[in-house]
């Protein structure tokens, strides 16, 4: 099966938002919140979606995941410069498409897209005792940077290294 990647529109505010919400719940229900539902309310994503920062993963042409991809991140990472990364947020993949491949493919795409702006690093962060979480990121090559205490946040912070084009 093939999965694409193109950037949400406005008409997609409501599939960002129940993709996150999907996720959401489900992690919830396993006792391990994440996101509250007015973090990933379609009013809450609206203005980004419509800024251009949220990504659609299709599967089959079926919206399958979501990330959010910005050029600056002064909340968790206001220790490095900012010019020379890209940064994570708001990933999300629905329950039926769990199992790795849409999650790969939207951090693949990541990267892509960040080594054709011309960026150094791809960073994100995560909830620091998110064990399994952590391991994705690592089994897809993400280097563990440092933890940081971000508001009531503790998070772990990763990045990954991208090769100059042409290398």
């Amino acid at each position: 099966m093939y999965i694409s990647i193109r950037q949400a529109t406005i008409e997609d505010t409501l599939i960002v938002s129940d993709i996150l919400l999907e996720a959401a719940l489900w992690l919830q229900h396993r006792g391990v919140p994440l996101w509250r539902h007015s973090e990933v309310s379609p009013e809450s994503v609206s203005e980004d979606v419509a800024n251009g920062l949220f990504f659609i993963a299709e599967w089959a042409g079926e919206p399958a995941g979501t990330i959010k991809f910005q050029l600056e991140d002064l909340l968790f990472w206001p220790d490095i410069s900012q010019e020379d990364s890209a940064f994570l947020h708001r990933f999300a993949v629905r329950r039926r498409y769990s199992g790795g491949k849409v999650s790969s493919a939207l951090l693949a795409w990541a990267v892509e897209r960040a080594q054709t702006l011309g960026k150094l690093y791809l960073r994100l962060d995560c909830d620091a005792s998110r064990p399994r979480l952590r391991a994705v990121y690592e089994s897809f090559g993400f280097r563990h940077h440092s933890d940081r205490q971000v508001d009531a946040y503790f998070v772990s912070r990763y990045e990954y290294e991208i090769s100059p084009q042409g290398s």
